[in-house]
Order: C-alpha cells, then structure tokens, then sequence
C-alpha cells in the first residue's frame, strides 16, 4: 500500500489540503483512498440500528450495504498491525492519504500555518519528510514545500511514493 500520513497541528488545514490532492490526483486518473486516524473514541456505527445490534450480538465483522455505498464495522484489536487490515480494502488504490497519525513509522509530510501560534511539529519529529507551508521553518535539511501551489504539491506526493501516474 503506497500510503502517506499529512499530519499537523488543530487547524493547520489538514483535511483541506487532502481535500484539493485527492481533486488533483484523481483528475491524473489515480485512484486515491483515504482514512482518517484520530485518538478520540468514536461509535460510528449507529446505537440501535440493525448493523449496530448485529455488533453488539457478537457478530466479527458487519458490512452494510446500500444503493450507492458500503461499509464495514468490525473491533479494531489495538494490539494488532492495522495496517495489514486495511491493504485488503485498499488493494485497488493507487496511493492512500491517512490524515493524521504522527506517531506513524510511515512517511509523512506535515501542514503548518504560522498563524496558528504553534511550532511545526517537524522541529520535535525528525521523522517528517517535508512541511507544506507558505511560512518560513528553520530545520536544515527539511524540505519546504509551497503550499499554494497543489499541481507541483501532487507532483511531489507521486514521486515521494514512486508513483508513476
């Protein structure tokens, strides 16, 4: 799975900037999927609806299935690689965008706005590759891409993953 985690500080205009690269990318014909990490506890499914009581019976995983979309709910073991669940789902895709996840050993660019009153999150995180930002970092060796400029930012997402599209 060709994956790469935008991460950032609340604010920084993560889902944003994910938004404009998928609209960029699957305009060059890429197939791109995305998953959004978060550290807060969510019930995504619906308390009392039929998929949900499925769950609650002990069912191991759940899909429902519409007209026009799908989806699956199973209990994530924290303790297992999630990764190796999801490539099933995304077997299709080109590349995947995780918004999120900083803690990832997966590559990751982060999104940084000065406005927000924060450092980057690359002055404590050496594991972050390049900061997408109009605003001005001083690490050595980081590479500061321009965020207003989304054809090259795609341009440089494909060959970070050494995608060919």
């Amino acid at each position: 799975m060709r994956k790469l985690h935008v991460v950032g500080r609340k604010n920084s205009g993560k889902t944003t900037l994910i938004v404009e690269l998928i609209r960029e990318l699957t305009s060059r014909g890429c197939r791109v999927g995305t998953i959004k990490h978060t550290h807060h506890h969510h019930e995504f499914d619906v308390p009392g609806k039929d998929s949900f009581r499925h769950r609650e019976a002990g069912a191991a995983i759940v899909g429902l299935v519409g007209p026009s979309m799908s989806a699956a709910y199973w209990d994530r073991d924290e303790s297992a690689e999630t990764d190796q669940q999801w490539e099933r789902l995304f077997l299709d895709c080109d590349l995947v965008l995780v918004e999120g996840n900083q803690q990832s050993l997966a590559m990751k660019i982060e999104v940084w706005r000065a406005v927000t009153g924060q450092p980057p999150l690359a002055l404590e995180n050496e594991t972050i590759q390049a900061v997408v930002s109009d605003d001005s970092i001083e690490r050595p060796g980081l590479q500061i891409w321009p965020r207003t400029d989304v054809v090259a930012l795609a341009d440089r997402v494909l060959a970070m993953l050494g995608c060919e599209k």
